[in-house]
């Protein structure tokens, strides 16, 4: 499956997602708001909206969001989950080739889906449809294993070799590298912030197990090599919990 053929799978896990996905620290969606320089009644394009994990709260903050998503049963779920919001839209559309009705929007905000647009279009896009001194802002949500993580992560890597899906564990939060040097290197925008926040998740095998079904990776994996590393993984935690480390990271830009 290749990359755009990979971003369309998450509609097939629609309503899983928007059950078990984290959600956005409310300290980032502080911090977008103020570097972005957003107040109520500001209008934003959110590109790959998902269910509206971060629409919901960036609504209740008083903004005006047009949301554009891919997937249909995505999109249905997010009308959904933002029905008694004002000020909100939900169109379903190939983010590329979207043409908004009027462009000119105070700021483009994108949660852990801006890397599935073709990079030889996502600044140039970006910069078309936000007004001068408009705001890009992109959070990406990452598995990291720092100091003192769970064992149960680099063990499990042998669970992955046994049904041939090798490769590498989580690297330390210091490892991730976030948007902002792409940002600048466009030549469109201006950096002026990257934020990180951390925490941790405990799960269950089941718990676990049902987040691992919302990625890509694993939605596109033949279903018997599913089956069978999802039933090691889950005979390796047991009826213990296992604790998983998040960083979000926020990169916020001004374009030029």
């Amino acid at each position: 499956m290749d990359h755009r053929e990979r971003r369309t799978t998450f509609d097939e896990v629609a309503e899983l997602y928007d059950r078990v996905r984290p959600t956005y620290p409310d300290a980032l969606l502080d911090d977008l708001v103020e570097l972005a320089g957003l107040e109520p009644g500001s209008r934003v394009v959110e590109v790959g909206c998902g269910t509206g994990k971060a629409t919901v709260p960036l609504a209740e903050r008083g903004l005006e969001i047009t949301c554009v998503e891919l997937g249909r049963s995505l999109a249905a779920i997010a009308e959904r989950n933002l029905a008694s919001l004002a000020g909100v839209d939900v169109v379903v559309a190939d983010f590329e080739s979207w043409t908004p009705r009027r462009a000119g929007y105070d700021a483009l905000v994108s949660f852990t889906a801006f890397h599935w647009i073709e990079r030889a279009l996502r600044y140039v896009k970006a910069a078309e449809v936000l007004r001068e001194g408009g705001a890009l802002a992109i959070a990406m949500i990452h598995h990291v294993l720092p100091p003192g993580a769970d064992p149960f992560f680099l063990e499990a890597q042998a669970d992955y070799d046994a049904v041939g899906r090798g490769g590498t564990p989580p690297g330390p939060p210091e490892a991730i590298e976030a948007f902002g040097e792409e940002m600048a290197a466009s030549g469109l925008f201006h950096v002026v912030a990257e934020r990180r926040y951390h925490w941790d998740v405990e799960y269950t095998a089941d718990e676990y197990t049902d987040v691992l079904s919302t990625y890509s990776e694993n939605i596109a994996m033949p279903d018997e090599t599913r089956r069978e590393l999802f039933r090691r993984l889950r005979a390796r935690i047991g009826s213990r919990s296992i604790r998983k480390t998040y960083v979000a990271t926020l990169d916020v830009a001004l374009k030029i």
